[in-house]
């Protein structure tokens, strides 16, 4: 599982470029180098004790050496992706030092991943001009990432490596924010450097085992070989298991995966992303009884809402894989009024994109679609406002590519007009992959194959754009290109919604006229 400048050596970042369609001016780039009125006032911070250096290289302003360890604890809990292991022992550095803004700033960096922490990121904001220089830095980048505009991220970043140019700790969490920002290629270069430094430092060779089957020349071979290094040197870990579980999936290894899942639950029996791991590749081998029982498996053993009711959406999403879509409907309308009663926003997302796409007919998929949006205009309790941005942006992006393949190019503009204006706001690549694929849903649709390919090509992570990227290319007489691309989206073998579009002639009817034109 997953989840400044040097002068020298610039890694350009490009979700801040805007493509050059829609922009010339220079765009910002990560560089790498050779209740508040409660809260009791901070006191004033002086430069850091002798003792107090975050593995022993980065000042931070604690006076308490038990809250500095446990923020190291709960940073090497967070790189074995042992989240909910990470935000407790946050939480406990807080309590040792209700001051130190680093320990507030992991907290909420942590608890993004499954249930964010507005309570800590607003402390850690509020705690940080006390904190040391480079202590500073490190919160506001770990705040900067959950907020909207990543300019400020993209900046504390840039310091960070300057500072801390062979930083362990700096360049993984670099790579892993540049590798959820799809930015896979630059990201692989950081960890690269990383194992070249730190051969035997494992949370690395997780990130480059999912690296090499996600970039743009996947190799499966030193995909595995990674993974099983990083079980070489955590045996009693559950995470090099679970994530030799999905890439071993990925590459069609189910039987494998099944294995590598079951060895996690041995570790620690609890570990809900294999128990889900072991539902999902059930589902792609067809063994949907087995399926359906290993999710219920899950949402006993959830530990949070969120993990809860996305392992109840995968339950009722195998009645679309099983061929019953009239029942998996239901499923998906009777999961929503549960998710919107207990109020969990990421399920309320993640159910009602799935039933809207997954409607019978495009006006009712375009207007629940709409619907959505609507629902995401504003701040949302326990919902991250990047989050909530990205969200929308995947809404519009599916109004794009229903409307364009339904004969309705002004409906497709308008949601490509939002998209834009989205991307310029946040500068976050994901978003300004999502503009582009949808510009390259109306390019195609209107006949005009080179352009269109150059806009999907800027979504390398969405099998649906890859699909329509391929035929595109097909159309081109691009043989190898087209060749290279299917590669791709071999190795993104998962039971999602994307995934079932592609593989389900009737479900992905707008891609399947697209790729017939």
């Amino acid at each position: 599982m997953i989840r400044l400048s040097l002068r020298n050596l610039l890694l350009v970042f490009p979700l801040l470029c805007a493509v050059q369609s829609r922009a010339q001016q220079p765009a910002p780039r990560v560089e790498e180098a050779t209740s508040r009125n409660a809260d009791p006032a901070p006191p004033p911070r002086v430069a850091a004790l002798p003792h107090a250096m975050l593995f022993g290289a980065l000042p931070v302003s604690t006076r308490s050496a038990e809250a500095r360890k446990l923020v190291e604890q709960a940073i090497d809990e967070y790189e074995n992706v042992l989240l909910d292991q990470s935000v407790t022992t946050a939480r406990r550095a807080t309590e040792k030092d209700p001051h130190f803004a680093l320990a507030y700033a992991v907290w909420s960096f942590a608890s993004r991943r499954n249930s964010p922490s507005a309570a800590a990121l607003r402390r850690a904001d509020t705690l940080a001009e006390h904190a040391t220089p480079d202590e500073q830095l490190l919160v506001h980048w770990m705040t900067s990432v959950q907020k909207e505009d990543l300019l400020p991220a993209i900046s504390a970043t840039n310091d960070l490596l300057a500072r801390y140019p062979n930083d362990k700790h700096i360049l993984y969490l670099t790579s892993e924010w540049l590798y959820f920002e799809q930015d896979y290629d630059r990201s692989r270069k950081i960890m690269e450097k990383v194992v070249n430094l730190y051969p035997n430092f494992p949370p690395i060779l997780n990130m480059l085992g999912y690296a090499y089957v996600e970039s743009g020349d996947p190799d499966p071979v030193k995909a595995v070989s990674h993974l099983q290094r990083y079980a070489q040197l955590q045996p009693r870990q559950p995470n090099p298991e679970d994530s030799l579980g999905e890439v071993l999936r990925f590459t069609g290894d189910d039987e494998g995966s099944l294995v590598h899942y079951t060895a996690a639950l041995k570790i620690i029996p609890n570990f809900i992303t294999s128990q889900v791991g072991l539902g999902d590749t059930s589902v792609l081998m067809g063994n949907f009884t087995r399926a359906r029982s290993e999710y219920d498996k899950a949402v006993l053993m959830a530990t949070n809402p969120r993990d809860r009711q996305h392992a109840e959406y995968q339950k009722a999403m195998v009645y679309f894989w099983e061929g019953k879509p009239d029942d998996g409907r239901k499923a998906l309308d009777d999961l929503l009024d549960k998710t919107r009663k207990q109020k969990e926003p990421y399920s309320i997302f993640e159910v009602s994109l799935a039933r809207a796409v997954l409607s019978p007919d495009s006006q009712a998929q375009l207007d629940q679609l709409r619907a959505i949006e609507s629902s995401l205009q504003k701040p949302i309790p326990g919902m991250l406002d990047s989050d909530r941005n990205l969200n929308i942006t995947l809404v519009l992006r599916e109004q794009a590519r229903i409307a364009a393949f339904h004969d309705l190019p002004k409906d497709a503009q308008q949601a490509i007009d939002k998209l834009e204006q989205f991307s310029t706001k946040s500068r976050d690549l994901s978003i300004g992959n999502s503009f582009e694929s949808a510009r390259g849903f109306l390019l195609l649709s209107q006949g005009d194959f080179t352009s269109a390919a150059t806009s999907l090509a800027a979504d390398p992570h969405s099998p649906v754009v890859l699909q329509l990227l391929a035929s595109t290319q097909d159309k081109l007489g691009d043989a190898r290109a087209a060749e290279s691309t299917r590669r791709r989206i071999k190795y993104q073998r998962a039971p999602t919604l994307e995934w079932f579009l592609i593989t389900h002639e009737n479900a992905g009817q707008a891609n399947q006229a697209a790729a017939q034109n």
